[in-house]
C-alpha cells in the first residue's frame, strides 16, 4: 500500500481494510486471519509511521529500498511478523531508549555472549541484514544466521527487534545524536 494514493490514501484505506477484517472476524470466529499491509513511501515521516502503524499496517519500508529487500519483507509482513524500514526502526529506538532511565551498569544478559556475538548484536542493531554483515565481518551468511540464532537465544528474545530493543536498553548501544 503506498502512503499517498488518489482519492483515498494508503493510512486510510488500510485502516477501513483492517476495520473491515475486524467486523468480519467478530462475526466469524474462524474467519480469515487479520490482513497485513505493508507500507511503502518515499517519505521518511515519522507522522506516517505511527499513522500506518495505528491504521493496522504490519510494515512500513521507503520505496528506496532494494527489490531484494522488499521481496524479503513481503514474506516477513505475509509470515505475520512487523517490520520497519531501518532508518525508523534506528529513530524510534533512539527514542524508545531515550525514554527509558540508563542502566548504570550492562546487564548481565549481556555476559552471556561472546565478543562476535556482541559484535553482531551492535550491527543489528545498526539496521544490518544478515547479507550485509556477513560482509563486514567477511564471514559467511550462513554462519552470521548461526550467530543471530545464538544471540536471539542468550538473550531470551523472539525476533532481531527486541533484539535491538536490548541493545539500546542495556546501553550497549547509544542513539547518535543529530540522527532525528
Amino acid at each position: 500500500m503506498d502512503v499517498r494514493m488518489p482519492l483515498v490514501d494508503g493510512i486510510e484505506a488500510t485502516r477501513r481494510i483492517a476495520a473491515a477484517a475486524t467486523a468480519t472476524a467478530g462475526a466469524n470466529p474462524t474467519g480469515p486471519a487479520r490482513p497485513r499491509i505493508l507500507m511503502l513511501t518515499t517519505f521518511d515521516l515519522d507522522e506516517y509511521v505511527y499513522d500506518a502503524l495505528s491504521a493496522g499496517a504490519s510494515g512500513f519500508l521507503l520505496k528506496d529500498v532494494t527489490a531484494e529487500r522488499l521481496f524479503d519483507a513481503v514474506r516477513v509482513v505475509a509470515a505475520g511478523e512487523a517490520l520497519l524500514a531501518p532508518t525508523v526502526t534506528r529513530r524510534l529506538i533512539g527514542e524508545f531508549a531515550r525514554l527509558r532511565p540508563r542502566p548504570l551498569r550492562p546487564p548481565a544478559v549481556l555476559d552471556a555472549l561472546t565478543p562476535r556475538e556482541t559484535e553482531v548484536l551492535r550491527l543489528i542493531a545498526g539496521g544490518l541484514s544478515n547479507t550485509e554483515i556477513a560482509a563486514r565481518l567477511v564471514v559467511s551468511d550462513e554462519t552470521v544466521k548461526t550467530h543471530v540464532s545464538r544471540v536471539l537465544g542468550k538473550l531470551g528474545v523472539r525476533d532481531r527487534t527486541q533484539a535491538v530493543v536490548t541493545a539500546y536498553e542495556t546501553g550497549l548501544v547509544v542513539p547518535r545524536a543529530g540522527t532525528d
